[in-house]
């Protein structure tokens, strides 16, 4: 992993983490714009200005991609709550495919791990992770 990966997971991580903190902070417009802003930097430096160009501009992820960008706008214009909504509905479009990774990973932490094979949870996760096929 490069430093400019490293960089770049470090500032979605953080973008994230604010996204967060904007939500519990009944949706406070400059936290999540911090945020949005943190998001879609860290994402471009982990994968490179080339790829995530391809990324979002592929014919098959235009509709998230138009989600998203409208819910960043929103946010951005203070409509917090209807922009978080539009752009939480891009982020599943475009990285809905992506899920089956992370449940993967996350299933070998030592306690979220135990926690995600519980045969309840286990069960909500396969209907979600049904592909096996990587997005990428």
């Amino acid at each position: 992993m490069s430093d400019s990966q490293k960089i770049g997971a470090a500032l979605t991580g953080f973008g994230v983490f604010f996204m967060f903190l904007g939500v519990m902070s009944f949706f406070d417009a400059g936290l999540l714009a911090i945020g949005n802003i943190l998001f879609i930097a860290g994402i471009t430096l982990t994968i490179g200005v080339r790829r995530s160009s391809d990324f979002f501009t592929q014919r098959s992820r235009l509709r998230g991609t138009i989600c998203f960008a409208v819910g960043v706008v929103m946010v951005f214009c203070k409509w917090a709550v209807l922009g978080m909504v539009v752009e939480v509905f891009g982020i599943l479009n475009l990285f809905g495919d992506f899920f089956p990774m992370l449940f993967a990973f996350l299933r070998r932490l030592p306690f979220i791990g135990s926690v995600l094979n519980h045969p309840g949870v286990d069960s909500v996760i396969r209907r979600f992770s049904s592909s096996s096929v990587l997005p990428v």
